[in-house]
């Protein structure tokens, strides 16, 4: 199996380093990693100026990788559509700090995910508690076949895993409300810096992946590219015949 590793933390992050060492184990790995932190940048590309640096790195000894100087989702487009290198599936992480509910719409961690099933090859996507790797990499190999017993890529593009600082009771989850939010503080010389915001409230629905993750659950979410409203669609379909 040849499997694209990226992340949004940058390609010399810890989490980026345990996947190498854990997903080496299932086939033949290829790195194609952001060369500075690229949090937050969603589904972003380069597209204006002179281009950006993607320069082979031997941070991994003999595995094949890149620091690519752009966004998660241009990781994979030079990996796929740059380079033209074939994977049958890509991992994005392990993420520092849960990617959850609504959130997940500014996560270059799950972004770099869509940018892949977006090309054809279908994702995981991991992210650990801040800060806290250690259950993540434990429950690594039972995450990943627990996705392969569930069949789960079969349906879905995309599988977004959170693992907790603690538990590893495995639940499949629907993307739910978000869990942060920004205050922001403006200085007289015009610069607006924001000031993250925790909008949990400790609520315990455990079909959502948030309030599973923050109870202590490892969760699984299925994702997709496809945004359409489907319930609209088929009221608004209905109303103009």
């Amino acid at each position: 199996m040849r499997i694209l590793l990226t992340n949004d933390d940058g390609i010399g992050a810890e989490g980026l380093k345990y996947l190498v060492d854990w997903a080496k184990g299932l086939g033949e790995v290829c790195v194609f990693a952001p060369k500075f932190q690229q949090s937050a940048k969603s589904q972003s590309i380069h597209i204006h100026g002179d281009g950006y640096e993607v320069k082979k790195s031997d941070l991994f000894g003999e595995i094949e990788a890149y620091s690519v100087d752009s966004t998660p989702a241009d990781c994979v487009r030079i990996a796929t559509l740059g380079m033209h290198k074939q994977f049958d599936l890509a991992i994005s992480g392990i993420n520092n700090g849960p990617n959850l509910g609504a959130d997940i719409h500014y996560s270059g961690t799950v972004a770099a995910c869509l940018e892949a099933a977006q090309q054809g090859v279908r994702a995981i996507a991991f992210s650990a508690a801040f800060d806290r790797f250690e259950n993540a990499v434990k429950n690594l190999g039972r995450a990943y076949e627990e996705i392969c017993r569930r069949r789960m890529l079969e349906y879905a593009e995309i599988v977004n895993v959170n693992f907790p600082a603690e538990g590893e009771e495995i639940l499949i989850t629907k993307m739910g409300p978000a869990i942060y939010s920004d205050t922001f503080e403006f200085s007289e010389d015009g610069i607006a810096k924001p000031r993250l915001l925790c909008l949990y409230e400790g609520t315990r629905n455990l079909e959502l992946d948030t309030d599973a993750t923050m109870s202590g659950h490892i969760s699984m979410t299925p994702l997709s590219n496809d945004m359409t409203d489907f319930s609209a669609f088929a009221m608004i379909s209905k109303r103009a015949v």
